[in-house]
């Protein structure tokens, strides 16, 4: 079995972040309604004025500025399915399992196109709060371990916060470039190891 994040990793760019443009495009009062507030939320959490887990709860409150979320999110994707990576449409498998911090609601037709298994964050859109922890770092290894999966042959992110579960895998490998070209995952040297524990302990995990 493969596992692959999915945003940065098989997608370019964030898929929640490109949801949120492509919807006030096509409803242009909320650059006015809501932006602002997002980029006034994401400089806050930057400064360490803002936990980052409570900043993201904030943003996926555009999830609900829809009349047909459903439809939306297909139309979505009718237009952003093509951002998919050429490298990993060529070794798809249909056992591979896309592991996504994103929301389950805006990975699940993504994955369902692409014919994959699929475990992202799970968010309530119309409570607008979350009912399990993020799917990110540490979650996702925990996720893996306790659903007892099979060997994970390939482990594919672009991000070091996933080294808990790149170390689950027989091999892992580093996607940068815009998601285009994959590498072998860096040597955990000194630096390293402080660069991981900085992002998996940067607030994502949320306990509920």
């Amino acid at each position: 079995m493969n596992v692959y994040d999915f945003d940065r990793t098989i997608y370019y760019p964030d898929c929640t972040v490109d949801f949120a443009i492509w919807l006030m495009n096509r409803r242009p009062h909320l650059w006015l309604t809501f932006c602002p507030g997002a980029l006034i939320n994401y400089i806050r959490c930057e400064t360490g004025k803002l936990p980052r887990a409570v900043m993201i709860r904030k943003f996926l409150t555009i999830l609900r500025q829809t009349d047909d979320f459903d439809r939306d999110i297909e139309r979505f994707w009718d237009s952003r399915e093509k951002n998919i990576s050429e490298w990993y449409l060529k070794q798809k498998k249909p056992d591979d399992l896309i592991l996504s911090a994103s929301p389950s609601c805006v990975i699940a037709p993504i994955a369902k196109r692409l014919g994959v298994n699929y475990a992202a964050t799970e968010y309530d859109r119309e409570t607008g709060v979350f009912t399990d922890n993020l799917m990110y770092g540490k979650g996702k290894a925990r996720y893996i371990i306790d659903n007892d999966f099979p060997v994970i042959e390939n482990f594919y992110s672009d991000d070091l916060s996933d080294t808990p579960i790149a170390l689950c895998a027989l091999k892992a490998h580093l996607v940068t470039c815009k998601a285009q070209k994959v590498e072998d995952w860096p040597h955990l040297d000194a630096d390293t190891l402080r660069t991981v524990r900085r992002k998996i302990n940067s607030g994502w995990t949320i306990h509920i």
